[in-house]
C-alpha cells in the first residue's frame, strides 16, 4: 500500500513539475487534511490527494492541478476515456455514412430505382438455378428410364450409367444450395435497402429542415 501511494504521489509529482516546468516563480497552494493552508514553491506532497493551485508571482491563480489517482481510478478513468473516445469514433462514422448516403441517393426515386435494379438481378439468379434444377430433373428422368432396361438384372448396370446417375444427384444437391444461397441473398439485399431507406428518411427530413425555415 505503502509503495502504491509512493508511487501515486511520484507520478502527481511528476506531472506537475512538467505543468509548472514554464514558470519557475510558481507556487503551489492548498489546504491538506487537516485544515492547514500550505505553500511551497513546489509540488505539495501532503495535498496529493487534492487539488492544489499553482499561483503566479503575482498571487494570481494560474491553474489548478486535480488531485492524483490511485491505480484503481486511474484504470477507471482509463475506461471511461477508452468508451468516450469510441462513442466518438462511432458517431463520426455513422454521420460519414449518413453524408455518403445522401450522396448516393438524394432522392428516394434514386434508392426505389437502385432497389429494384438489384432485385432484378437477384431474381434472374434464382430463375438460373430453377432453369438448372429442371434440367437435372429432365436428365434424372432420362437416367431412370435407362435404369428401368436393367430392373431384372440390377448386377448388368453399366458403370457409366452408374456414374452419370451419382453425378446426376451431386449437381442436383449443388443446384439446391446454390437456389438456396440465392434466395437468402434476395433476402438480404431487401433487408439492407429497408434499413438504408429508414436511415435516409431521416437524412432527407434533416436535410430539408433548414430549407423549409429559411423560406419561412
Amino acid at each position: 500500500m505503502r509503495a502504491a501511494i509512493e508511487l501515486a504521489i511520484a507520478g502527481g509529482l511528476l506531472l506537475a513539475g512538467l505543468l509548472g516546468s514554464a514558470g519557475a516563480q510558481d507556487i503551489y497552494s492548498c489546504t491538506d487534511a487537516q485544515g492547514r493552508r500550505l505553500t511551497a514553491d513546489r509540488p505539495i506532497a501532503a495535498c496529493i490527494d487534492r487539488e492544489q493551485k499553482v499561483l503566479g508571482d503575482n498571487g494570481a491563480v494560474k491553474r489548478r492541478i486535480g488531485p492524483s489517482l490511485s491505480p484503481q481510478q486511474l484504470a477507471a478513468e482509463e475506461e471511461r476515456a477508452r468508451k468516450e473516445a469510441e462513442e466518438r469514433r462511432r458517431l463520426a462514422d455513422e454521420k460519414r455514412r449518413g453524408r455518403a448516403l445522401l450522396t448516393r441517393y438524394p432522392t428516394q426515386a434514386v434508392h426505389d430505382k437502385e432497389r429494384q435494379a438489384a432485385i432484378v438481378l437477384a431474381d434472374e439468379a434464382i430463375a438460373a438455378a430453377h432453369r438448372g434444377i429442371a434440367e437435372l430433373v429432365a436428365g434424372r428422368k432420362r437416367l431412370d428410364s435407362e435404369l428401368e432396361f436393367y430392373a431384372n438384372d440390377p448386377a448388368k448396370v453399366p458403370s457409366r450409367l452408374k456414374r452419370d446417375i451419382q453425378e446426376n444427384e451431386q449437381h442436383m444437391d449443388a443446384q439446391r444450395r446454390l437456389l438456396a444461397n440465392h434466395e437468402s441473398e434476395k433476402k438480404r439485399i431487401s433487408a439492407q435497402f429497408d434499413e438504408e431507406l429508414a436511415r435516409l428518411k431521416v437524412l432527407w427530413a434533416a436535410a430539408a429542415a433548414p430549407a423549409t425555415a429559411a423560406n419561412r
